[in-house]
């Protein structure tokens, strides 16, 4: 019977551990996001991200992800955006916040990049998921 104990604590402790891995992608996207929220305050003079209009300079970031660069209604993006044809995920919005102007030279953004690659991972989690 002793056994039998042994081999159920062993298997417990094994699915905890496969649990608790599983598990650890979800924390590290939710964590990512909690710091981006904290590190688009950098953004938040330019941009909004709520639901609805926004009447600050740039464009509303709300839903950027995945949709194609320069296609917001009704935003006056500059002609460099509009042509440019990107589609914003991982890999553009990080070229795009490493330096925005080697991704796309002649747009109107002023901002210099973020030279923290972990900060730009942080802030594209946020950017893909802002919550409500």
């Amino acid at each position: 019977m002793r056994r039998t104990s042994t081999r159920r604590q062993i298997f417990g402790m094994f699915a905890l551990a496969v649990l608790a891995a599983c598990a650890q992608p979800q924390r590290a996207n939710a964590a990512g996001a909690g710091r981006g929220k904290l590190l688009f305050l950098r953004c938040a003079s330019c941009h909004d991200i709520s639901a609805g209009p926004s009447a600050k300079l740039g464009p509303n970031l709300r839903g950027v992800y995945g949709r194609p660069s320069g296609s917001l209604p009704g935003y006056p993006y500059s002609l460099a955006m509009k042509q440019v044809h990107l589609v914003w995920n991982d890999q553009t919005l990080d070229r795009w916040l490493t330096k925005p102007t080697d991704l796309v030279p002649g747009t109107a953004m002023a901002f210099t990049g973020l030279p923290n690659a972990q900060d730009r991972q942080s802030v594209i989690a946020y950017l893909r998921d802002p919550g409500p």
